[in-house]
């Protein structure tokens, strides 16, 4: 084996306040590989954690823990995976998780690994096996529990006033009477409306009466009226004074009430801020330097500013944090999910995946500062020898076929992109140009707006989906049936950005329709017509990889599947009227897959 590789292992001092904080931990969690890892050689750099193919031999560590601890164990948790279904878990919660193994060398050169899980495991955030938190919320002196004793306390208090029969009874009563009050006060009103336009029609009768010996029937007449429109006037103001006195009773009984929950739910809210705030700073992570810094100056500077909701309970700060602790010296790390995917992302079973940027980036930041780290591909330009072919172009419009990897409009760190490309090309161009997008990764037709007055045309058909689009793409599986559509909803990951979500409760509706080409029973996967209705961000990759859709994610689909050589997504067709000349345009490009 070839053990080349920086060596700068960090111990922690027997006074370090992160060591007394840490005591607890011993080797236990570290594991010696069972196979033999003759001949593979060690990384050069540390993972670049948010995008990485996984080093050999964290593949085997993740089969060996797999095998040894999530396979066989004896604690319980539903996995979700049908042929590893315990007795008795079928009234547990299905929970698919997260684990990561961490290639380490400890203090005496020892090559080897640790793992660990996001969250909890079987209810337990201390499991055999698995690096500890970086902070137990379940141990029994933790002043956590306290805390959240007595906010429990508080919501035992709530709900008992909430439910109390008295209060129920009051709040039904207000309600019934105020429900009257609007009744009565309505229809008082709604008489007076035809009350007073019944005085208007007299009013226009009187107004014709001119003779002289009619005069004082008229003004006498007129005053009749005054009268009478006072004296509605007068009659709906007292019937809401006396609904009011009658609604006044009650609410004076009613308030206390009303104020006592009302002041529960304020010190409730105090309460949990300042347990929040507590317990963000018990999540202290420190780099290979033991460096410390609390969860609170950590997202200080990040759009979120506050921590998000289970920040620093995910496999790669725990790893991380224990492997600084223990002196062990990082190498590389993967993670895997294991389990059924959750409703609304997709996760595959056994399948690795890059930590979140969201809730990790921010912490992984601070911890592998110092560390050598593999560079981040994401900002190669991998399309920069790619060729951008024109498929068409006149004074208002350019089609061309976008090759993959290229971006459609300038990134932050990469400029390259059809946009700039096409800008070169024609410098008279006026307008914003782009008109609608293509990933990053697909492939396929675009057309493009040489001046505002094509843009402005050409965008119009696309909100009004008057565009038609086709796709291929190379999906992973053979899938069943000829054809069919997809319906899921999809939002934006806030904490796992660009990708998406699909939501039923807050996405947009997206719609695809989808028809077999051609299946491969060698390779097993399907070639694919695709029609989106819809231009939801990431929609076909989406409907292709979910559980809910094909549940076949598209071949290199590096979000949603296993990476490849590239994107097996291609736009191979676009129609659309010309914008000036209102001629119906086609235009086709072959897929290279």
């Amino acid at each position: 084996m070839n053990f080349s590789s920086n060596s700068n292992v960090s111990v922690v001092s027997s006074d370090s306040p992160e060591s007394n904080k840490y005591k607890h931990l011993n080797a236990s969690c570290f594991h010696q590989f069972v196979e033999s890892v003759e001949g593979v050689s060690l990384p050069a750099k540390f993972t670049f954690p948010f995008y990485y193919q996984p080093h050999p031999l964290c593949v085997m560590a993740a089969k060996q823990i797999q095998q040894q601890y999530l396979v066989n164990h004896s604690w319980q948790h539903n996995f979700g995976i049908e042929e590893q279904q315990q007795d008795g878990q079928d009234t547990i919660p299905v929970i698919g998780k997260m684990f990561g193994v961490l290639l380490v060398r400890n203090a005496k050169h020892k090559l080897g690994f640790i793992a660990a899980f996001s969250g909890k495991l079987a209810e337990q955030n201390i499991v055999a096996g698995f690096v500890p938190p970086v902070f137990d919320l379940l141990e029994k002196n933790s002043f956590f529990l306290s805390e959240q004793e007595k906010i429990h306390q508080i919501n035992q208090q709530l709900e008992q006033l909430e439910s109390s029969a008295s209060y129920i009874q009051l709040e039904q009563t207000l309600a019934g009477l105020i429900q009257q009050q609007q009744g009565a006060c309505e229809s008082l009103r709604l008489q007076n409306i035809q009350n007073r336009k019944n005085r208007k029609e007299q009013r226009q009768q009187l107004a014709a009466m001119t003779q002289p010996e009619k005069a004082e029937y008229v003004k006498h007449a007129s005053i009749e009226l005054s009268r009478q429109s006072v004296g509605d006037k007068l009659a709906l103001q007292s019937l809401q004074r006396d609904w009011q006195q009658k609604c006044q009773a009650i609410q004076e009984q009613v308030e206390p009430y009303r104020e006592q929950i009302s002041q529960l739910k304020r010190t409730r809210k105090l309460a949990s801020s300042a347990l929040q705030e507590a317990l963000f700073k018990q999540y202290r992570f420190v780099d290979q330097a033991l460096e410390p810094k609390d969860l609170i100056d950590i997202f200080a500077d990040t759009a979120f500013k506050t921590p998000p909701a289970g920040a620093g309970e995910c496999a790669a700060p725990k790893l991380l944090q224990y492997a600084f602790l223990q002196g062990y010296q990082p190498l590389a790390m993967a993670e895997f999910w294991w389990g059924q995917s959750p409703k609304s992302e997709i996760r595959k079973h056994q399948q690795f995946y890059p930590a979140c940027a969201g809730k990790c980036q921010p912490i992984l930041s601070h911890m592998l500062q110092g560390l050598p780290i593999d560079e981040n591909p994401l900002l190669t330009n991998l399309a920069k020898d790619n060729p951008l072919d024109i498929l068409y172009q006149d004074q208002d419009i350019v089609v061309v076929n976008k090759p993959p990897e290229l971006l459609s409009v300038p990134g932050k760190t990469l400029t390259d992109s059809v946009y700039t490309r096409v800008k070169q090309w024609f410098p008279e161009a006026t307008g914003p140009l782009i008109v609608h997008r293509l990933d990053m990764a697909t492939s396929g037709i675009m057309v493009l707006a040489l001046h505002s007055k094509a843009n402005k045309g050409l965008t119009k058909q696309f909100i009004k989906r008057e565009v038609k689009k086709q796709y291929v793409a190379l999906v992973e599986g053979l899938v069943t049936g000829e054809q069919g559509r997809i319906e899921l909803p999809l939002r934006g990951d806030w904490y796992d950005r660009p990708k998406q979500l699909v939501c039923f409760e807050a996405g947009k509706a997206a719609l695809t329709q989808w028809q077999v080409l051609s299946r491969d029973e060698t390779t097993k996967r399907t070639k694919l017509a695709l029609s989106p209705h819809t231009g939801r961000t990431h929609q076909l990759r989406v409907h292709c990889a979910h559980a809910g859709g094909l549940n076949s994610p598209i071949v290199g689909d590096d979000l949603y599947g296993v990476t490849d050589s590239r994107l097996h997504l291609h736009a191979k067709s676009l129609t659309f009227t010309h914008p000036s000349s209102g001629k119906s345009m086609y235009f086709q490009a072959k897929e290279n897959f």
